[in-house]
């Protein structure tokens, strides 16, 4: 069986209300873990006991660059505190981005970072949106990042919503990021006129060819990521959780 993770943004309003309480019912649901979004104050230590009691797994965290620059070594140990395999920086500033240059010299940063993760064992990864897709000196700034850092000290956490948003096929961009696409977000589009997200498996992806090609690169977990609602929050992150254990 395929693991399945919730990105917890998701119900973002859910968690900085009651974090452990929510935690317990995206156990309920049926998760397999999650991925954090910030942790509310919650010591390491009483994370992971209540994860230990639920029987949820940590997916990864999201942590922003400021924190990854200045508080490293502290991150690299709550996480694995709680048991959780990745680091992963959710998007850049402007700077970081703005050029082929900057992108090399973020590629460097991210190299720094990666070695520092892959010597506690956890691994360092990067989620984009759409604007990794635009191009300088004729490649995006998914590819410069991916081109100028290690292999094994930063992975690609592909966004297959915004994959598609810009214009591209996620199959076609696991295909070229192959072993780096460690984690997927998977976040449904209503159509093509309507770029909103909504259920996994309601919307115009295809999620069968996009799992059936994270399969074959060896892709570890599958995360549902939600920010656009028409129905109860937790009904849709269940909805979007049974579609997923039927293609999967």
């Amino acid at each position: 069986m395929e693991n399945i993770a919730l990105q917890l943004y998701s119900i973002k309003e859910l968690t900085s209300t009651d974090f452990l309480g929510t935690l317990k019912k995206v156990a309920e649901i049926g998760y397999d873990g999650v991925e954090f979004a910030g942790y509310f104050g919650t010591s390491a230590a009483d994370l992971k006991k209540t994860l230990d009691s639920i029987g949820l797994r940590a997916a990864g965290s999201h942590i922003g660059i400021s924190d990854l620059s200045l508080q490293l070594d502290q991150t690299i140990e709550y996480s694995l505190e709680i048991g959780s395999p990745y680091i992963i920086c959710p998007g850049l500033p402007e700077e970081m981005r703005e050029s082929a240059d900057s992108y090399k010299r973020t590629a460097e940063s991210f190299d720094r970072i990666g070695e520092r993760c892959k010597e506690h064992g956890i691994r360092f990864g990067y989620h984009n949106h759409g604007i990794e897709f635009q191009k300088f000196d004729g490649l995006t700034g998914l590819e410069l990042l991916a081109n100028h850092t290690q292999p094994d000290h930063l992975f690609l956490e592909l966004d297959t919503y915004w994959a598609e948003h810009a214009g591209f096929r996620s199959v076609d961009w696991i295909e070229t990021l192959k072993k780096r696409c460690r984690v997927l977000h998977i976040k449904d589009m209503k159509s093509e006129q309507d770029k909103r997200n909504t259920e996994i498996g309601s919307g115009i992806m295809d999620f069968q060819s996009i799992t059936e090609a994270g399969k074959r690169y060896g892709v570890e977990w599958y995360t549902v990521e939600q920010e656009e609602y028409e129905i109860p929050q937790l009904e849709s992150i269940g909805a979007s959780l049974k579609y997923l254990r039927q293609i999967l």
